[in-house]
């Protein structure tokens, strides 16, 4: 990944906000985890006209994906929410191979394990690539927090 140009462009912090996490299967708890140390470990994050680093407060409230930016000492800077209907017919496929995937393991079946990934990565490259979009303007991030951040959607759905 490359570095941000201010390298104050940062995540410091993720939270998922609204209901308890302790609903997630053990499988999407890891996926959440994985994505938030990522996102806190290296990220381009960069909402325009304000310096990080960053607190994001991501939630999903009233159909919309929202993000709470703030600063390190947690103070509001701005908010953007996006439609999340975009989002759901790759929600649905990402939490079908997440399922997929498990069941496959419990199987042992190997050669599936590894077609089921190339499908995740698939679609979380389009997932990706979706969020770029929508954020253009309101907030400049890499693919690889794009991806990051399309983990973190998939895994706030399953609890609504």
């Amino acid at each position: 990944m490359t570095e941000p140009a201010d390298p104050t462009d940062r995540l410091a912090r993720v939270t998922l906000d609204g209901m308890s996490l302790t609903r997630l299967s053990p499988e999407l708890e890891a996926d959440r985890a994985q994505a938030v140390a990522d996102l806190t470990h290296e990220s381009n994050f960069a909402p325009p006209g304000f310096k990080g680093p960053f607190v994001l407060h991501l939630a999903i409230v009233e159909g919309r994906l929202v993000f709470d930016i703030r600063n390190e000492k947690d103070e509001k800077l701005i908010a953007h929410a996006l439609a999340l209907g975009p989002f759901r017919g790759l929600i649905k496929d990402y939490q079908m191979l997440v399922d997929s995937h498990i069941s496959s393991v419990h199987e042992g079946r190997e050669d599936r394990i590894q077609a089921i990934d190339m499908g995740r990565r698939g679609l979380h490259n389009e997932g990706a690539e979706m969020m770029t979009a929508r954020l253009a303007e309101k907030i400049n991030i890499d693919f690889p927090t794009a991806r990051r951040l399309f983990t973190l959607v998939c895994v706030l759905h399953q609890r609504i």
